[in-house]
């Protein structure tokens, strides 16, 4: 199994575009394997310390094999919303890792 963590931040007054990317994109993620472990939104009193700045949401997904995550990423039907996805989002941190 791979994990990937994503790190999104939202573009101020995108959050309803961004919510409509996902409401698409979600649950895609089955016809792939992968599955949707966390998904968070830390308010600003949770981070500690950060040189990135608060994110809007962190996301924990998992898939059996890394073509899996590339199959999901690139499915036609997800591709539809990218429009949406550019729009909204401003940046993502993406870390690719496994289970120790």
């Amino acid at each position: 199994m791979l994990y990937y963590t994503q790190i999104l931040f939202v573009k101020p007054g995108q959050e309803t575009v961004f919510h409509a990317f996902e409401d698409h994109v979600l649950p895609l993620l089955d016809q792939y394997g992968g599955e949707l472990l966390y998904r968070v939104r830390p308010p600003q009193s949770v981070v500690i310390a950060t040189t990135l700045g608060l994110p809007y949401e962190l996301h924990l997904v998992t898939f059996p094999t890394k073509a899996d995550f590339e199959a999901y990423r690139d499915d036609p039907q997800r591709q539809q919303y990218l429009a949406l996805k550019n729009q909204s989002i401003d940046r993502v941190l993406l870390i690719e890792g496994v289970l120790l």
